[in-house]
Parts: structure tokens; C-alpha cells; sequence
């Protein structure tokens, strides 16, 4: 399996970014070709010493690397890729890894 871990800084505005991203964003990553599964944080998202800079943790899964740069590179993550701007004011950070059983 490969994962794309998408951390969306805090917001300048948390319940825009929530409705925009729970309305617009999540549609259409959706289509992205090749995503078995699509997870999102639920509530505040903190680390172990308590606050983080982070508003919302997103987990996207492929069946391999190939899928998932294959996936990226399609119309559909494009547009996907390209949406972010439009709500993600904070910033955000993205992660891509291979995964193997521990």
C-alpha cells in the first residue's frame, strides 16, 4: 500500500475551511483514479504535549506507489491538487510513502 497524508494547518477561518472541504474538496479527491480509501480527522487534532499546528489530518490510500503518482498526476488530482488554494489558508504539508506490515 502507498499513503498520501495531507496535514492541513489551522485555518484563518476552521468552519469555512470545514464546509468547504466537507462540501467541495472531498467530491471531488474522491475521483482521484486509484484511491482505495480516504480517511479524515475527526475533532481536534493535537500532539502528545497538547496543541499542534494542525487543523485537520487527511489519509489517502493507493494499492501501490504507482497508483498513487498515477492517481496524482491524472486530470482529476489535478483539480484536486489545484483546490486547495481556494480553502486551505493555513498552508498545508503532504507525506508520500510506501507501507509494509510491522
Amino acid at each position: 500500500m502507498a499513503k498520501l497524508i495531507v496535514l492541513y494547518k489551522n485555518s484563518t477561518d476552521p468552519k469555512a475551511f470545514d464546509d468547504y472541504y466537507t462540501a467541495t474538496h472531498i467530491p471531488l479527491a474522491k475521483k482521484v483514479p486509484g484511491l482505495k480509501a480516504y480517511e479524515v480527522s475527526d475533532g481536534p487534532v493535537v500532539n502528545p504535549a497538547g496543541a499542534s499546528p494542525y487543523h485537520l489530518v487527511a489519509t489517502l490510500e493507493f494499492a501501490s506507489m504507482a497508483d498513487l503518482q498515477k492517481g496524482l498526476a491524472s486530470a482529476e488530482g489535478r483539480a484536486a491538487a489545484s483546490d486547495v488554494a481556494k480553502f486551505a489558508t493555513g498552508g498545508v504539508e503532504m507525506l508520500v510513502f510506501d507501507t509494509k506490515p510491522a
